[in-house]
């Protein structure tokens, strides 16, 4: 399905009226939270509701399928999950971050949960522990920010001349600090600089970039943050401005033009995700389900932005790729 296809049904169907689709009287109605909105967790949602499909459950035949975007105004998130608790939906998925977990749990102890994030579940108090979770709560964990190390060997496997690499990321994400420590060390046995930017607000992301060019740094990393994650476009088009090599946590960064990306599929613990909205559906409680960890992790490569900076991947990085896009 293209993407303006994609936007359109999921967008439409945040239109329908409970109660005009609701023709069974006892069909389960699945309410689906996202932060974001049908342009950029698109994909991500429309993997959940094929994973649904896949196992047999139909969105009109015998369930239903209820849509709250937030689109990109968090602050709209605790008012979005209250409607669809106020609907008494039969469980609700957020789709990605903790942000749009917390906003969900704040309204509601009784309706199951279901969530996908890449921050530690326990720290932020959504479980009390990942084989037994407890309470309404349980979901997909992704392997996130322990990456970051593997995503700068990477970027400078692609430009080994580049002595000075940027570090974009958000103050307020309590797992940035030491994953900077981190990046910082390992950046330290390559004999690079590590430059540090920040971005807490979208509107702090385009001076960070005019900031990182003042500095002269000769490629960055960004780090995975509900925030940055949610600006793919913004922050893939500054990169292409800039002529900045830019290596990123998610394909979905990739396949909008940005050079490369390594981290854990997204599109994967969606499908994760909805298995667990099924085995909910079947009878489960999500205080017994497990927290699963999402392993499969994914590198993507974009040779047409390669061929715009001016840059050759490796053969040897070409043929560990997951994905090329040409």
């Amino acid at each position: 399905m293209r993407r303006r296809e994609l936007i359109g049904v999921l967008g439409g169907a945040a239109a329908w009226p409970l109660a005009a689709r609701a023709q069974r009287p006892n069909m389960p109605v699945i309410g689906i939270l996202s932060a974001g909105s049908p342009d950029s967790e698109g994909e991500l949602v429309a993997a959940f509701t094929r994973s649904l499909s896949q196992a047999g459950y139909v969105d009109g035949n015998n369930i239903a399928l209820e849509y709250r975007w937030a689109n990109n105004r968090f602050d709209r998130l605790s008012a979005l999950a209250a409607d669809l608790a106020r609907r008494h939906v039969t469980v609700i998925h957020a789709v990605a971050g903790t942000i749009t977990v917390l906003a969900v749990k704040g309204v509601t102890q009784t309706i199951p949960i279901v969530f996908c994030t890449g921050g530690d579940p326990i720290k932020a108090g959504l479980v009390a522990s990942l084989n037994r979770p407890g309470g309404n709560i349980t979901g997909i964990n992704l392997i996130s920010g322990t990456l970051q190390e593997k995503r700068l060997a990477l970027l400078h496997e692609v430009v080994p001349a580049t002595t000075s690499i940027a570090v974009l990321f958000n103050p307020n994400n309590p797992n940035h600090e030491p994953e900077i420590r981190e990046v910082q060390a390992l950046g330290t046995s390559f004999g690079l600089q590590i430059r540090t930017f920040e971005a807490s607000s979208e509107g702090d992301i385009e001076p960070a970039y005019a900031e990182v060019i003042k500095q002269r740094a000769g490629a960055m990393l960004v780090f995975t943050d509900p925030l940055l994650n949610r600006q793919v476009e913004q922050i893939v088009a500054l990169s292409a401005r800039y002529n900045l090599p830019t290596m990123y946590g998610y394909r979905e960064f990739t396949a909008a033009g940005g050079l490369m990306s390594y981290g854990t599929s997204q599109r994967d613990a969606q499908r994760l995700a909805a298995l667990q909205v099924v085995r909910i559906l079947q009878g489960e409680k999500p205080s017994e389900l497990p927290v699963q960890q999402s392993t499969k992790i994914e590198l993507a490569i974009n040779l047409k932005t390669a061929k715009s900076l001016g840059l050759t991947f490796p053969l040897s990085l070409l043929g560990r790729a997951d994905e090329v896009i040409e």
